[in-house]
């Protein structure tokens, strides 16, 4: 059995996804045990606090490590054990595929600014993000990477080749898929899937996949041009204040160095 410890600052968040659909089938056949761990169980003061300001000051609250590392040792988690952050590496169905094949896994929701350093450092074996965007909380992403996880347990989905040929799922991006009617507002379905001819659609699948998964590659190398753009404009930007920076800090200790003239 997988047991996944969710820790964060609304366990509510997560009942009733958790109670529905894959989730709670994986969990019903006995795949799965999901524990939710609230972050305020674990403060010490009178106000339940769990973030703070930051050091050297800034805006924005940060969330204390303490009680995320005294949460974890209630439960004597194991590794892996992911702080779910903007930072981290992209999830990817490798991920679910190995978290699926473990027995325990724990999730880390960060919240308000940003979590303190020392957990990502120093509890967490790893960062993942869903993407390059932020989202109010660690919660969303932890919902789907549970998602992602559980459908691949015995018992979470009643055809496990479904899954099977699912994007990612040991192939790149899937072939489109159709239903009935044949035909909807002058549409209409290929007409080698309305074949009867396995090896013909079997083919032509495995050419759709092809051209999707060149057409993706092809996107998110696009993507990473434009992003090495921002990068290179960004270094540039950096290194001009630290120059100006030097410049200033050397003409303050030419004004020391100088004797003050005698009148």
């Amino acid at each position: 059995m997988l047991t996944i410890n969710i820790v964060t600052i609304f366990p509510e968040f997560f009942r009733a996804p958790l109670s529905l659909s894959i989730p709670a089938r994986a969990a019903a056949a006995g795949g799965v045990q999901y524990r939710l761990l609230d972050l305020r169980t674990f403060t010490h003061d009178k106000h339940r606090s769990v973030d703070d300001y930051p050091f050297g000051g800034g805006p924005g609250m940060v969330m204390a490590p303490g009680p995320f590392f005294e949460a974890v040792e209630s439960v004597q988690a194991t590794a892996p054990i992911v702080l779910l952050s903007p930072r981290g590496r992209r999830f990817v169905h490798a991920d679910a595929m190995r978290f699926a094949a473990d027995t325990e896994l724990t999730l880390l929701c960060g919240h308000y600014k940003d979590v303190d350093e020392r957990v990502a450092q120093h509890l967490a074996t790893e960062e993942l993000s869903l993407g390059d965007f932020v989202l109010s909380g660690g919660e969303p992403a932890a919902l789907a990477i549970i998602d992602a996880t559980v459908r691949l347990l015995p018992g979470a989905m009643s055809d496990l080749e479904s899954a099977r040929t699912d994007s990612f799922y040991d192939r790149g991006i899937s072939a489109p898929s159709y239903t009935r009617p044949p035909e909807y507002r002058g549409h209409a379905v290929p007409d080698v899937l309305l074949s009867g001819d396995h090896a013909r659609i079997a083919a032509w699948r495995d050419a759709q996949s092809l051209e999707r998964t060149r057409e993706a590659e092809a996107r998110d190398r696009a993507a990473w041009a434009v992003r090495d753009v921002a990068i290179q404009a960004r270094e540039a930007e950096i290194a001009a204040r630290e120059a100006l920076a030097r410049a200033k800090a050397a003409k303050k200790a030419r004004r020391r160095r100088t004797p003050p003239s005698a009148e």
